[in-house]
């Protein structure tokens, strides 16, 4: 991966300090240059293909807190949503339509989280609001905690403001991020959209030698991966 060979030469400084205290001094600012760049590597490298950033955090659920570990759905898909802020304005929208059709993705073997910067004090406030006065009432599916924006730096998505962009993954059941969006922070998403690549991604995983084409939706058309295969269904459109 990009990050252990742009740590390689961190690796290199650091047995070099180690000659002498009297290089430390001199050694160290390049060290930390080495650092950076091993960090820069790992943030621009793709999530899309690789395991999904594991975490552990606190959620709230059925009005409690309860510890969250995403690798404990390993054997299940994710929609793994990150939103900016408890008690905001397009945020309720989305959470409440996620947790509406949330039967929807679990017919899946799906699970759903949301994350934002929040606390679980928030988080619980917010969900004994009642959606009328700007709430979110009771959800079907975790609010994870991520007060030190670990899990929103993790996934790439947190905003130079200090708060988590609008991006959405769908994890599949080995814990590989297979679709990633993200959204700036004024328009919402939509759940229609996130259950349509869900199931193409659930069609395809099911029939390797078949491709989804743009817009697949259950019941359409797809098509074979290679030049003579893919003509049958050119020729029918």
């Amino acid at each position: 991966m990009a990050a252990t060979v742009c740590a390689a030469p961190t690796a290199r400084i650091a047995g070099a300090v180690a000659v002498r205290r009297g290089a430390a001094l001199k050694a160290a600012a390049p060290m930390r240059v080495a650092r950076r760049s091993a960090v820069k590597c790992m943030a621009a490298a793709p999530l899309v293909g690789s395991e999904a950033p594991d975490f552990t955090a606190t959620a709230v659920f059925d009005q409690e807190f309860v510890e969250t570990k995403l690798s404990q759905y390993r054997g299940k898909y994710v929609v793994l949503f990150f939103y900016p802020l408890d008690f905001t304005f397009v945020c309720p929208t989305e959470i409440t339509a996620f947790s509406d059709r949330y039967d929807e993705f679990a017919a899946l073997n799906t699970e759903v989280l949301g994350v934002s910067i929040d606390s679980q004090f928030s988080h619980l406030a917010w969900i004994q609001t009642d959606r009328k006065s700007g709430g979110v009432g009771d959800l079907k599916y975790p609010l994870v905690a991520d007060l030190k924006r670990e899990i929103s730096e993790a996934y790439g998505v947190l905003s130079p403001d200090g708060v988590a962009l609008r991006g959405l993954f769908i994890i599949d059941k080995d814990g590989v991020v297979q679709h990633a969006t993200i959204n700036n922070l004024a328009f919402g998403r939509n759940v229609d959209e996130t259950l349509r690549v869900l199931q193409a991604l659930q069609y395809v995983q099911s029939h390797p030698d078949e491709v989804c084409p743009a817009g697949w939706k259950p019941g359409s058309a797809t098509m074979k991966p290679d030049p003579e295969g893919s003509k049958e269904y050119f020729a029918a459109i």
